[in-house]
């Protein structure tokens, strides 16, 4: 039995995007060209989607941004984050975007300290790199090129 994509309000979505049975579109979200939105993917709110990406049977992705040929091809929750070209998540991978911990968050910015309290903050993966299979990235979390 084959389950119905559902696609909301402001939602566009490229020439030769395939969206699969089951998956839930909700807007706004743009998705580029040539993408793969796998069975039971769940796109919420705030998403941009670049060409040629693929977002995977049960993954999840919210306020996010995917660049060119970024994948978080199965099992993957990606919140609030940033995700380069080429990016790779392993199954089951977690970017955490909440804080768990008492303090502020911070992040290194040129080489100068950031600071800001903030519940919910961006994770960012660099363009090429991919994670390992079930890890969980904690939130102000910046993996650059090839790492």
């Amino acid at each position: 039995m084959r389950g119905a994509a559902f696609i909301g309000e402001n939602v566009f979505i490229g020439k030769d995007t395939v969206v699969e049975d089951g998956v839930m579109i909700k807007g706004p979200a743009i998705i580029g060209q040539g993408c793969q939105i796998r069975h039971n993917a769940y796109i919420r709110e705030n998403v941009i989607i670049g060409d040629g990406c693929v977002v995977g049977n049960s993954s999840e992705l919210k306020n996010s941004m995917l660049f060119n040929n970024a994948q978080a091809p199965h099992f993957n929750y990606v919140g609030d984050s940033i995700l380069g070209h080429k990016a790779h998540l392993g199954a089951g991978v977690k970017i955490s975007n909440y804080k768990l911990f008492p303090g502020n968050i911070e992040v290194e910015v040129d080489g100068v300290p950031v600071r800001h309290r903030l519940a919910q903050v961006r994770r960012t993966a660099g363009r090429r790199r991919g994670s390992r299979l079930h890890a969980v990235l904690n939130p102000g979390s910046i993996i650059g090129r090839g790492a």
